[in-house]
């Protein structure tokens, strides 16, 4: 039997709005299989970036259950959170995130020294030498571009080497060139790191290369484009 990496049940989210709570997500129940790669598709607004936010424990679910590696994320505070994406998720977001004052070694070494990590160093050069950065590891964020960038934020998400990894919109304020060099790089990590690996896109060649693709319209699942294999 596949081992279930991710499992949603009823999940749910709803947030205050000026006008009244608004229902972001309306019960969505879903497993994903370790190993898989799925693509979260879907309109602008239909909740996909908050689902991948679920999954992650970056935002807390007001119903329902969310389990990573059989671990109830609806059941942990802030901190244990935290403590548990450290130790088993990587998370690439679109506008990269990198700390300004800290070279490309820096911010991807800076996660694993705050765990504790023997060799942060080490395997932080081992992951910029593995998206093709080893030239510019002593570079700010300032100094390279946003293709550069999401290659540090990618190295950063990879180096710890986690179970799943998270990516919303990880080729959305790039161009063709460098989003299909990403596309390529998010998926020789989860190759070589044999990662579990969702992500939010609007791009279909990079859902096309997704295992499994989940859709979904106004908060809720749409039928599926492709089952999973």
């Amino acid at each position: 039997m596949p081992e279930d990496i991710l499992a949603l049940t009823d999940a749910r989210l709803t947030l205050a709005g000026n006008a009244g709570p608004v229902e972001i997500l309306k019960g969505i129940s879903l497993t994903i299989h370790k190993g898989k790669t799925v693509g979260l598709v879907g309109p602008s607004g239909s909740g996909k970036s908050s689902l991948l936010m679920l999954m992650g424990g970056l935002e807390r679910a007001t119903g329902g259950r969310v389990l990573a590696l059989g671990q109830d994320l609806t059941l942990m505070d802030e901190d244990a959170l935290a403590r548990f994406r450290r130790g088993n998720m990587g998370v690439v977001f679109q506008s990269f995130h990198l700390i300004p004052t800290m070279t490309a070694l820096e911010n991807v070494a800076l996660p694993m020294e705050l765990a504790g990590v023997a060799d942060a160093f080490d395997r932080a050069k081992a992951e910029l030498d593995a998206v093709g950065l080893s030239p510019r590891m002593d570079h700010y964020p300032s100094q390279m571009s946003g293709g550069e960038q999401q290659r540090v934020a990618l190295a950063r998400a990879a180096a710890p080497r986690p179970a799943i990894l998270l990516a919303d919109e990880p080729t959305g304020n790039l161009d063709g060139v460098n989003g299909q060099a990403i596309m390529d790089l998010l998926f020789g990590l989860r190759d070589r790191h044999g990662a579990t690996l969702v992500l939010v896109t609007h791009s279909p060649e990079l859902a096309a290369r997704c295992d499994r693709v989940i859709r979904l319209a106004d908060g809720q699942l749409a039928p599926e484009l492709k089952a999973a294999e």
